[in-house]
């Protein structure tokens, strides 16, 4: 056994115990605890290295911004460990861990790859170990982006028929699907206790519109990469449900990039994009784009703007029926325009026609008055010229012709008679039915329907040209005449109703 200034030699050296030896030959533990940190010091004095390593074992103590981790190496056909160090990281260490969340939006935590700046170090009680120094975020980054870009390539490499790309972005089966014009009946995709779950349900129920709303829950965790064929079998359940879903809306509360990593998961891409139900997401992001969110019909950046994009939509719908019925109402206003237009026109062409008729018969009824007298006369003049005759034959025939012409004599009498009766009943009645239709169009029984007469200087006026501004006129109504002084004239283009 050498030693070098009470320092073990690095030369390879053998110790061997037995009964007896003499002390002299043997260290204790922490003697050689204490060479082996002081070679390791001297061998990785100033000196750092920037590590590839998986994370696993990690713990966290806020109060004094302490991490212990496991810094371990496998490998890529097997999976097996090939190298695995403790490590920490405090101080300057802990707050290079806490600019990397802030650059990448992940915790720093189990199972992830990162490319950190490490120095060596050794306890004696706690042996070799590894202090973080710094960490890169872009590696973090970039190895997420690529595992990203991979998945997308094999949705479009295996999915072809419901995925694929186009310069404006991806389009899917479910992004070809059209929203029901009012989306009532929603499945819901989220973790029972999840907030953003209470937010998207407080302002579907709290609508100023007060639309109604039916949602199913389908609770599942929505948080680890693991949980993903979790959620793909709650889209199993809405689809054997037997349910008529107006849309599934998946929905997760805020949280670290990490945590939402279950949203780029192959088989949950492939569920989404070929669900034959439009899907909208509301997963709390407001960086970067899940490819859940890429394939679904609708993406939001929260459940809150789920919930506001589902009430908008529906207030989409409402805003086209009122613009439709206002249409009607404008149309309906404009035909029963039309159609009072014309009873006004019907109304005037009545009275003018009735008034023609009153008019003929009236000059008919005269007519009559004057053929009555004249027939009577003209009747009872041939009859005593016909008596003027039977007179003379009596005179030189026997009784006989007598007794004969004064039989027919009674005969024509009664005739005259009866056709006189006849005539003058026919010509009574006559006169009844125009005397009543007089009536009807007197100008009391106009004035007595609302209508009036206008009079000035005594005289009826039939039309205004004979009146000028300033005029005074007589308005005869049915129950007293008004008096009144024309302001002004509006000369009438002859389409107003005429009544």
């Amino acid at each position: 056994m050498e030693f070098n200034n009470g320092r073990l030699s690095r030369q390879p050296f053998l110790l061997y115990l037995y009964a007896g030896l003499d002390t002299q030959h043997y260290i204790t533990l922490s003697q050689l605890a204490a060479t082996i940190q002081g070679t390791i010091r001297n061998a990785f004095t100033g000196y750092s290295a920037w590590v590839v390593a998986d994370i696993t074992s990690h713990s966290f103590y806020p109060a004094k911004g302490y991490h212990y981790f496991d810094l371990v190496e496998k490998d890529t056909r097997s999976h097996q460990l090939t190298a695995k160090i403790s490590a920490t990281a405090w101080g300057n260490g802990s707050m290079r861990i806490r600019e990397f969340e802030s650059v990448t939006g992940q915790r720093f935590s189990n199972d992830m790859q990162v490319l950190v700046k490490v120095a060596v170090e050794y306890h004696p009680v706690y042996g070799l170990k590894l202090s973080l120094l710094d960490i890169d975020p872009s590696f973090t980054i970039g190895m997420l982006e690529q595992q990203k870009q991979a998945t997308l390539q094999r949705l479009l490499t295996e999915c072809g028929d419901i995925v694929r790309k186009t310069p404006e972005g991806y389009i899917t089966f479910n992004k070809q699907l059209s929203l029901s014009p009012v989306i009532q009946r929603i499945a819901v995709i989220s973790s029972a206790s999840s907030a953003g779950y209470q937010d998207f349900m407080h302002t579907l129920e709290a609508n100023a519109y007060r639309y109604t709303f039916h949602a199913d829950n389908y609770f599942a965790a929505v948080q680890g990469e693991a949980n993903a064929a979790q959620v793909c079998a709650q889209f199993d359940a809405i689809a054997a449900s037997g349910k008529s879903y107006d849309t599934v809306v998946i929905i997760r509360g805020g949280g670290a990039q990490t945590d939402l990593l279950l949203f780029d998961q192959y088989i949950l891409g492939k569920a989404v994009a070929g669900f034959p139900v439009p899907v909208i997401t509301g997963i709390g992001h407001l960086k970067n784009e899940t490819i859940t969110d890429m394939l679904a019909h609708t993406a939001t950046k929260t459940p809150t703007r789920a919930a506001e994009l589902i009430i908008a939509h529906n207030r989409t719908f409402e805003e086209s029926l009122l613009s439709v019925q206002k249409h009607i109402i404008i149309r309906m206003q404009q035909m029963l325009s039309g159609r009072q237009q014309q009873l006004a026109a019907l109304h005037a062409g009545i009275v003018n026609h009735s008034r023609d008729i009153l008019s003929v018969s009236v000059e008919g009824l005269a007519r009559c008055r004057q053929m009555i007298p004249q027939g009577a006369r003209h009747l009872l003049l041939k009859q005593r010229s016909a008596m003027a005759q039977l007179s003379g034959q009596v005179l030189v025939k026997p009784g006989q012709v007598t007794a004969a012409r004064i039989q027919e004599l009674s005969h024509i009498k009664k005739d005259i008679q009866l056709y006189a009766r006849k005539l003058m009943q026919q010509q009574q009645q006559q006169l009844q039915h125009h005397e009543t239709v007089i009536k009807i169009m007197s100008p009391q029984s106009l004035l007595q329907k609302g209508f009036a007469m206008v009079y000035h200087n005594g005289a009826i006026m039939t039309g205004s040209s004979q009146l000028q501004a300033g005029d005074k006129i007589t308005v005869r109504m049915t129950d007293a005449d008004v008096h009144a002084t024309i302001n002004s004239k509006t000369i009438n283009d002859g389409n107003e109703p005429n009544i």
